[in-house]
C-alpha cells in the first residue's frame, strides 16, 4: 500500500497542469512587478498617509477656528500677539522671565 501511495504522491507532482500551476503562483507571488511584498508594503504606506492626512486635517480644523477668534475678537488678538511675537506698546517694557530646569536639560 505504502508503494501505490507514493506513486500516487509522485503522479500528482509531475502532472505538467500541477507543475506549470506552482510555477504561476510562485511568479506571482514573488517575481511580478505587483508581488505581495510590494503590495503588503503599498498598503502599510497608504495607511500611514491616511493616517498623516487625517492628522493635518484636524490640525487645519484647529487653527482655522483660532484664526477666527482671533479675527473676531480684538483683545484675543492683542493678548496672543503679545505672548507670541512679544509685541510691547511704545511705553511698556517687557521682563521675559526663564526657567534655568527647561534651559539645562
Amino acid at each position: 500500500m505504502k508503494i501505490n501511495e507514493f506513486l500516487q504522491r509522485k503522479a500528482i507532482y509531475t502532472n505538467k497542469y500541477f507543475l506549470v500551476t506552482i510555477i504561476f503562483l510562485v511568479f506571482v507571488l514573488i517575481f511580478s512587478q505587483n508581488n505581495l511584498i510590494e503590495r503588503f508594503s503599498a498598503i502599510k504606506k497608504r495607511n500611514e498617509l491616511l493616517h498623516q492626512k487625517q492628522y493635518y486635517l484636524d490640525l487645519i480644523k484647529k487653527h482655522s477656528e483660532k484664526i477666527k477668534e482671533l479675527q473676531s475678537n480684538k483683545t484675543l488678538l492683542e493678548k496672543f500677539v503679545r505672548e507670541e511675537y512679544l509685541m510691547k506698546r511704545k511705553d511698556e517694557v517687557i521682563f521675559l522671565v526663564v526657567d534655568s530646569n527647561k534651559i539645562n536639560k
